[in-house]
């Protein structure tokens, strides 16, 4: 199946609001969409968009309904997610592949949103925009907004990411990925992970080093590093310590396990569970530079 890339939005276009995983706080829900219309949009969102139901926003069926509501809707240019958490899992079976492949409306969003963009890309064949949700609300850095409205626009073409630069040289691929514990949990799945010939961008919060360890472990052991991905960007990991095991490191874990696979890796990205959180074109054609810590978008994330 080819792979689409949604069409932009037009500057004032609209942005519709879901909440297709966990439940969302109202006042960094209204915090957020101001941060949207002050680069332009039109912002919507549903009457229930806040509904609860323990850990997750509402009933699967209203969390599905409502995501596919808004990619129907003739008025609605793009769905940015409101927050993660969990419940992407549970709604995928519920969502319509062929209505998303008509419509090719961009979606974004990362954390468990990345089951969302790992099942439309292999059922709908679309890709999406891995970037930031609404749930910091006025905490998320300007320039993350500002990257985001480039991505919408299709006006991101030749942007970088810059971290630190860790070796292996240069490669081109699709980007795929994001949470490294949720891009495991797609393992065994209709939606696993493709990393083949792929660069494979990770991050996660709160995962303790040997978490992690085990993660890249499963990833390694599935195929799905040496031999498929072609080079591995590392984001943030955000609160991924342990108090009674200080040592390793998350960041000395990934050292350990990606070094040896001697392929193009670059850490420090700003990318994650950051207040800089950079949209990056899930599905999109881009370059990585271990040497010089970047990657770089060979298309927009968007079709103009």
């Amino acid at each position: 199946m080819t792979l689409l890339r949604p069409r932009s939005v037009p500057r004032g276009g609209t942005i519709a609001i879901a909440a297709p995983a966990g439940p969302v706080d109202p006042e960094a829900l209204a915090a957020g969409e101001q941060l949207l219309r002050l680069q332009g949009f039109e912002v919507i969102a549903g009457d229930d968009v806040a509904a609860r139901s323990g850990y997750l926003a509402g009933d699967d069926r209203r969390r599905a309904d409502e995501l596919m509501g808004w990619l129907l809707d003739p008025s609605v240019h793009a769905i940015v997610c409101a927050r993660g958490g969990y419940g992407c899992h549970r709604i995928v079976s519920l969502l319509d592949a062929e209505a998303m492949r008509k419509v090719a409306k961009p979606i974004v969003g990362y954390s468990d949103i990345v089951t969302l963009l790992l099942w439309q890309e292999r059922f709908a064949g679309v890709a999406a925009i891995h970037g930031p949700m609404l749930e910091r609300g006025a905490d998320l850095a300007p320039g993350a907004i500002e990257a985001l409205t480039r991505a919408l626009t299709g006006d991101d073409a030749g942007e970088r990411l810059v971290g630190r630069g860790r070796g292996g040289g240069c490669a081109e691929g699709r980007f795929c990925g994001g949470s490294l514990s949720v891009s495991v949990a797609s393992l065994g799945t209709p939606w696993e992970i493709d990393t083949q010939g792929r660069i494979l961008m990770l991050e996660d919060l709160n995962e303790p080093p040997f978490r992690i360890d085990r993660m890249l472990q499963q990833l390694r052991a599935a195929g799905k590093l040496d031999g498929a991905a072609v080079g591995i960007a590392v984001g943030g990991l955000v609160d991924c310590e342990n108090a009674r095991c200080p040592t390793p490191t998350a960041r000395e874990v990934v050292d350990e396990i990606l070094a040896p696979l001697g392929l193009p890796w670059v850490t420090d990205l700003p990318f994650g569970h950051l207040a800089d959180n950079r949209p990056w074109p899930h599905g999109g054609r881009g370059a990585i530079d271990g040497d010089r810590g970047e990657i770089t978008f060979l298309d927009s994330s968007l079709e103009r």
